[in-house]
């Protein structure tokens, strides 16, 4: 499917479908990127349904807090708890899951949904590139965009999180007889992404992805869709090495373009820019937030639909050409061995998941 940036500014336009709800008493939700923007509204669409245990993972207990005071009292939901977390940081990462597999009991729905803006080139602790561009879905042409975007943030740190918490998944429908659901956040920026052949011609297409010295002003420029096609591969990568009979679905799914307070970190002019294209064609963040809900909730009269499908306003919708093509299934099975090699030397756990839970061991 094609996908022009004239098409995604008339889907601006679009009348967003009403949020999805269901019955939540018992389940565990969890909210990676949950005090502020679509996080946070998706946050209290969920509160409203009623779950046992709403947990808000954010980088700042403060900020975290203050999500849940909103929370409180925006859906009289008393139970919402902060958990820390910082995608940037694998220990951090790796803290969290130690904490769920001890403390978290079930879990029945993960989101991971992240997004900050910066204009500086940076490297985590970790040694991967780890800035970010504009939040979630930005439909500003690439041309616009100078700053570098989260390879590890929006797709190892998303993916490591994946993999460590899809045991305690698993095994809550397992016991529960239910469907857990692992929604990761992505945009329909993938449709214009595409993997360079120079980054293809490298012995790791990662490892040139995340050099200072290949990622130049022009390549930065598309580095944000970049990091959503990474998240759409990794979605139906994952969802294609899951048995049928596994009781889980993945899905990738696009808010839109939607209003944000994230873009106080840009530069003064990009900021004006962004602001005027929100003013005109963006969605307010509780609209952009029933996506996120309904890629947990919705298609369950074909769940099969689901896996490992993207999600666009309240429906399955195919994804790029470009993913769907031979050289983007090539591309995405590559893109999935070294993001699986490189988790593995995080931790070893990663490698127990893969070997115990999908059908082709590693």
């Amino acid at each position: 499917m094609k996908v022009s940036y004239a098409q995604g500014l008339r889907g601006q336009f679009s009348t967003v479908p009403p949020v999805v709800t269901a019955d939540l008493s018992g389940q565990t939700v969890v909210v990676v990127g949950a005090n502020t923007g679509i996080g946070l509204e998706a946050t209290k669409h969920f509160a409203r349904m009623n779950p046992a245990r709403l947990i808000l993972a954010c980088r700042s207990q403060v900020k975290g807090t203050a999500a849940v005071a909103s929370v409180m009292k925006d859906t009289d939901y008393t139970k919402a708890e902060v958990w820390i977390i910082d995608l940037g940081s694998f220990s951090s990462i790796i803290a969290f899951a130690e904490r769920f597999e001890k403390d978290g009991g079930r879990l029945d729905i993960l989101v991971m949904n992240a997004g900050v803006a910066t204009p500086l080139y940076e490297a985590t602790a970790d040694g991967y590139e780890s800035t970010y561009v504009f939040p979630r879905s930005i439909i500003v042409p690439p041309l616009t965009v100078d700053n570098s975007t989260s390879l590890q943030v929006n797709h190892l740190g998303t993916s490591l999180l994946s993999l460590l918490l899809l045991p305690t998944m698993v095994n809550t429908a397992n016991k529960e007889s239910t469907v857990s659901r692992l929604v990761i956040v992505s945009s329909d920026m993938h449709y214009h992404a595409d993997i360079s052949k120079d980054a293809q011609a490298a012995p790791s297409i990662l490892a040139k992805l995340n050099s200072k010295e290949y990622s130049t002003k022009s390549v930065m420029r598309a580095r944000y869709q970049v990091t959503k096609l990474l998240n759409v591969f990794f979605t139906r990568a994952l969802s294609s090495r899951l048995s049928p009979t596994t009781p889980i679905i993945v899905t990738s799914t696009n808010p839109g373009f939607c209003y944000s307070e994230l873009l106080r970190n840009l530069p003064f002019l990009l900021r004006l820019i962004s602001r005027l294209a929100q003013w005109i064609f963006a969605f307010t963040t509780e609209e952009g937030s029933r996506q996120l809900v309904y890629a947990a909730l919705g298609g369950k009269d074909d769940p099969e639909k689901m896996k490992g499908a993207f999600v666009n306003m309240g429906a399955v919708q195919e994804v790029s050409d470009y993913v769907l093509g031979e050289e983007g299934g090539r591309v995405q099975e590559r893109i999935w061995n070294e993001t699986i090699d490189i988790l593995i030397g995080v931790t070893p756990k990663v490698k127990e998941v893969v070997d115990q839970y999908l059908l082709v061991a590693y």
